[in-house]
């Protein structure tokens, strides 16, 4: 006569077998079934400085009077020579002094080339336009130059200019963009030196038709 088995034998026979496989999972510090993989997390490309022949990144930037200059609409009005500064590292950077008088000194050859030339002042917000301020005395801004502000190196991260580092801020930088909006030339220091002239500038611009 064949045994049957009653359905608490069952199920306390199951109990058992799990309780068995946990256990021996655990001995053996493998799981008793592994874990889905996650996908690793990406992380957004960092931007890059524009080259010649890219689009160039649109901006908004102010002056030290409040005025808010916006690249497209300065580019139907001619080319624009865009010189990125180290503006407030923690001191007035001297070389950047010496550039700024170099093509000052040119305002009538890049009046003549239909040019506007924008200056970026880049720093921590706090006191920039204060130290904005100290960088222009004895500076005379002639007609056709604009000198504006970059609170916290917004503009200057997006353009892939930011320079990491302790008592820096940006990578000085020469950008000529013509009316389509277009870079016609790029330069970008890593050092403190190495700026574009203002007769590589004016070259750049008398190539432009």
């Amino acid at each position: 006569m064949r045994h049957k088995s009653s359905p608490a034998a069952i199920v306390l026979f199951l109990l058992f077998v799990t309780a068995a496989v946990l256990s021996w999972s655990s001995l053996s510090g493998s799981p008793a079934t592994a874990p889905a993989s996650r996908p690793a997390a990406t992380q957004p490309a960092a931007a890059l400085p524009p080259k010649v022949g890219d689009k160039a990144p649109d901006f908004t930037l102010s002056t030290l009077d409040g005025n808010a200059l916006q690249l497209p609409k300065m580019t139907t009005e001619g080319p624009v020579v865009l010189i990125v500064l180290r503006g407030w590292p923690g001191y007035q950077c001297p070389i950047c002094t010496r550039q700024v008088g170099e093509f000052i000194a040119r305002a009538d050859d890049f009046k003549a080339a239909k040019a506007r030339v924008v200056l970026v002042y880049p720093g921590p917000a706090d006191r920039l336009a204060e130290h904005a301020k100290e960088f222009v005395i004895g500076k005379s801004i002639p007609p056709g130059f604009s000198f504006v502000l970059d609170p916290d190196l917004k503009f200057t991260s997006s353009w892939g200019l930011r320079w990491d580092a302790p008592k820096e801020t940006a990578y000085p930088s020469t950008f000529v963009i013509d009316r389509e909006g277009a870079v016609r030339f790029a330069e970008t220091s890593k050092t403190h030196g190495g700026r574009a002239s203002a007769a590589e500038v004016l070259r750049a611009l008398g190539q432009i038709k």
